[in-house]
Formats: C-alpha cells, structure tokens, sequence
C-alpha cells in the first residue's frame, strides 16, 4: 500500500510560480518502488479530475497536457521517493485541488492510478 504525501500550493498571483511536492512512501515500511509511473492531476472547480502531467519510472518518459506545456516541468528525485510539480507563469484557469498519483502502468487515465495523495488547493489570482 502506497501512501502519498503532498506538500505546496497556495495562492498567487498571476504569473507567478508555485512548486507542489508528493512524497511517497510505503504504508507497510518496506521500500517504496521507483518503478511506480507518477502522475499529477488537477480539478477545477465544477469540472472533473483530469491529468496535468505524467513522468515514467527513470524520469525519461514525460508527458504534459497541452494546456500547461512550456509553463509546468514535472520530476523526480528517486532518490528521495518524491515527485515534483514546478508551475510557472500560472494563469487563473489553473486554479483548482492537485493531487499526486502513482501507478505501475504509463497511463493518463484516471482510473489506472491506485495511489493517491490528498490533494493540495492552488488558486491563481487574476
């Protein structure tokens, strides 16, 4: 069972910057798997969950959505079990609740992803 810890967000301005941080870890002790796939999503108000971004095990697979492509980088410290969500230049649509997920499969869907973190406010003023 994996369990993961979100930490940053907040309120800023826009184009500001904002760095969410997920540390994993497992429930059970033993070491947590770098082989897990870890995913950030976002929902905004009103609208459904839907992924930001997507890194694969060795940090050389990335994916964004295109929304966010050029302004967020998504990485990873193995080393530390943790991913990262660098978010620059935000505008007011990318207000809404991040959260952090991992997976053993490189999916952007939602339902493929077990794990989840709990989830962390980020509200852009306009």
């Amino acid at each position: 069972q994996v369990q993961l810890l979100q930490s940053g967000g907040g309120l800023v301005q826009a184009g500001g910057s904002l760095r969410l941080s997920c540390a994993a870890s497992e429930v059970s002790g033993r070491t947590f798997s770098s082989s897990y796939v870890m995913g950030w999503f976002r929902q905004a108000p009103g609208k459904e969950r839907e992924i930001i971004a997507r890194i694969g095990p060795s940090g050389t697979n990335i994916d964004y959505r295109d929304s966010v492509k050029g302004r967020f980088t998504i990485s990873r410290d193995n080393a530390k079990n943790t991913v990262y969500l660098q978010m620059n230049s935000l505008k007011s649509e990318d207000t809404g609740v991040y959260y952090c997920a991992a997976t053993t499969t490189y999916s952007s869907l939602k339902r493929d992803y077990p794990y989840w973190g709990q989830g962390t406010q980020v509200t852009v003023s306009s």
